[in-house]
């Protein structure tokens, strides 16, 4: 199945549903897991007391208790210094009982994310954000995919969209999603296009697009005059406007009436987020028991 123009409302790319299916598959790989004496455990390591963060880590010790994983918190005063946040890192790599590690982002501006990410085990590294896993990504063997694209590429596959063969374009180009949702489209058969801030005529980019991924953090930049008709369209983007409303970065009422399909703010990306994490966790814990087998 491709995206096609309907004529009507475009289709949902409905994470919350995706997610559910993901969260039913996890079960039985906990339960298995739990025959054998292991029970995945992912550590969520925040820094500082950031008001979007703590809801962020609550969500994911939430999704852990429900799919029967353990969960801890390690939570470190606002100005801890960047040697003691790798110290704590390094401490959970050393943790049997850890199979999984996530650095809750953003950190305090003065610590760099960068070089204290480095410090998580390969084996851990569940996010797939250290240089590691992503020199991995790009070799085209990937350990842990980054959770947000993987979880759009769940998402179009779940609704029959054809990535080979077809021209993707991701708007955004950080190391969290733009540059590894690229490198997942391209190995899924895709031409891609990078863009971003500096590109000129992004309008011309976009209408090209049969998949356009949008994630760059600016509410409403792409408007249903930046869609092809019947266009898979991916809003990772959210932003939290005055009143305290979510927006993404497609302005859903124009995009919806020339689109083929598009992910809801919220309820579209955000859930698979977190669904992968969990994914990502009770591999690691099986490859673990694999090793120690």
């Amino acid at each position: 199945m491709t995206a096609t123009a309907t004529g009507g409302p475009a289709g949902k790319l409905d994470g919350i549903a995706a997610a559910r299916d993901i969260y039913a598959q996890v079960r039985a790989r906990v339960a298995a897991l739990a025959r054998e004496g292991v029970q995945p455990g992912l550590a969520a390591v925040r820094v500082g007391d950031d008001p979007a963060s703590k809801i962020y880590v609550r969500s994911k010790v939430r999704a852990c208790e429900d799919v029967g994983m353990r969960s801890d918190e390690v939570l470190l005063p606002a100005e801890s210094s960047e040697g003691a946040v790798i110290a704590a890192l390094e401490k959970l790599n050393r943790d049997q009982r850890v199979h999984g590690i996530l650095l809750q982002l953003p950190l305090p501006r003065r610590l760099d994310a960068g070089v204290i990410m480095q410090a998580i085990a390969p084996a851990k590294d569940v996010d797939g954000l250290t240089r590691v896993s992503l020199g991995a990504l790009l070799a085209g063997q990937p350990t842990f995919e980054p959770c947000t694209p993987a979880g759009v590429m769940v998402l179009l596959d779940r609704a029959g969209i054809v990535v080979d063969r077809r021209r993707a374009v991701v708007v955004g180009r950080s190391t969290i999603v733009g540059k590894p949702m690229a490198l997942m489209l391209m190995a899924r058969g895709a031409t891609v296009t990078t863009c971003h801030s500096r590109t000129a005529d992004l309008t011309a980019e976009t209408r090209r697009a049969d998949i356009l991924v949008a994630a760059t953090g600016h509410p409403g930049l792409i408007t249903g005059e930046m869609v092809k008709p019947g266009a898979a369209v991916v809003d990772v983007g959210i932003s939290r406007l005055e009143g305290g409303k979510l927006a993404g970065d497609v302005e859903a009422a124009s995009v919806a009436r020339v689109a083929g399909w598009l992910s809801p703010v919220p309820g579209g990306v955000g859930p698979m987020t977190v669904a992968m994490l969990i994914s990502n966790t009770v591999a690691a814990a099986e490859r673990s028991r694999a090793v120690s087998s």
